[in-house]
C-alpha cells in the first residue's frame, strides 16, 4: 500500500496548486515542475518555514532515482530562491545511496513523516461538543487563516488554501461554537480511497476535541462513499515533541505503515 499512499498524496498536492489563480499564483511566486518521476511544488515568496507546500513528491515511484534527478530538484528551488524545502524521497528507494548524492549537494535528512492506513473497520467514537459541518465558501477566510497559522504558511497563504472548498474530490469541515470556527479538516477521495489532510484548530480551542472530532467525520463519510482505503500523515515522534496528532490518527483506527524519509537544505 506504500505506493497507494504516495499516490494519493501526490494527487491532492498537485490539485492545490492546480487550484490557484494566475493572479495568486504570481503573488505566491508559484512554479511546479515535473523531474522524472517526482512532482515539485515551489512557492517562492511563501515563508522558509512552509515545506508542506515548497516540497518535492514521487522521486523514485515509478523509476530508480539517480543522482541527476536529485540535483535537478534542487536546482528548482534554488532557482527560485526558497531557503528551506523538503524532499520526499520513497520508501521503496535504496536511501543509502541517495545519503550520499544529498550530502553532496548540501541536504540533510530532516524529521520523517510516518504514513498511516486503515480499512473499512468501523469508526471510533469521538466525543466533542462542538458543532461538525461541511465547509461553505464563507468559511474559507477562517479556514486559510487557521491553517496558515498551524501550518507556519505564512499569511498570504491563507487564500490559497481556502480554495479547497468545492474542489472536485476534496471535502473539507469545520468545527464551530457560538458561529465561530474553531478548527478544520479535509479529505480528498479518488479511486475508492481517501487522503486525509489539513488538520487544524484555533489556538483558543484546543484540547476541546475539534481534531478527534473532524477526524471521525472524515472517516465516517468515507466509508458512506464506499472507500476502501483511508491514508493521512504527521512528523514522527522525537524527544521532546510527543506529536499529539499522532496519537489520534492511532486512536481513530490508523496503523503505521511506514515512515517516509525527508531531506532538505542544511540549517
Amino acid at each position: 500500500m506504500a505506493h497507494d499512499a504516495e499516490i494519493i498524496e501526490r494527487a491532492a498536492l498537485i490539485d492545490l496548486f492546480d487550484s490557484l489563480t494566475p493572479e495568486l499564483a504570481a503573488q505566491l511566486g508559484v512554479t511546479r515542475h515535473e523531474i522524472a518521476d517526482a512532482w515539485v511544488g515551489v512557492a517562492s515568496a511563501l515563508p522558509s518555514t512552509a515545506v508542506v507546500i515548497n516540497r518535492a513528491i514521487g522521486l523514485g515511484l515509478r523509476q530508480p532515482a539517480i543522482e541527476q534527478t536529485v540535483k535537478s530538484i534542487i536546482a528548482a528551488y534554488e532557482g527560485a530562491g526558497c531557503e528551506r524545502y523538503f524532499v520526499h524521497v520513497h520508501p521503496d528507494v535504496d536511501s543509502a545511496r541517495l545519503n550520499g548524492w544529498f550530502e553532496k549537494a548540501g541536504l540533510e535528512w530532516a524529521r520523517g513523516w510516518v504514513k498511516f492506513e486503515r480499512g473499512r473497520d468501523p469508526v471510533p467514537e469521538a466525543s466533542t461538543a462542538l458543532e461538525l459541518r461541511p465547509a461553505v465558501a464563507a468559511d474559507g477566510p477562517a479556514i486559510g487563516r487557521i491553517i496558515a497559522d498551524a501550518f507556519d504558511l505564512g499569511d498570504a497563504a491563507a487564500p490559497w488554501i481556502a480554495l479547497m472548498i468545492g474542489r472536485p474530490g476534496w471535502h473539507v469541515y469545520v468545527s464551530v461554537e457560538g458561529g465561530v470556527i474553531a478548527g478544520t479538516g479535509s479529505m480528498l477521495i479518488r479511486d475508492r480511497q481517501a487522503w486525509l489532510d489539513w488538520g487544524a484548530t484555533a489556538p483558543d480551542f484546543r484540547r476541546r476535541g475539534s481534531q478527534s472530532g473532524l477526524m471521525a467525520r472524515r472517516l465516517q463519510d468515507a466509508l458512506d462513499l464506499g472507500c476502501e482505503t483511508m491514508f493521512t500523515t504527521t512528523g514522527e515522534e522525537i524527544a521532546g515533541d510527543p506529536q499529539h496528532a499522532y496519537k489520534n490518527i492511532i486512536k481513530s483506527g490508523f496503523r503505521p505503515l511506514y515512515t517516509r524519509l525527508n531531506y532538505a537544505p542544511a540549517k
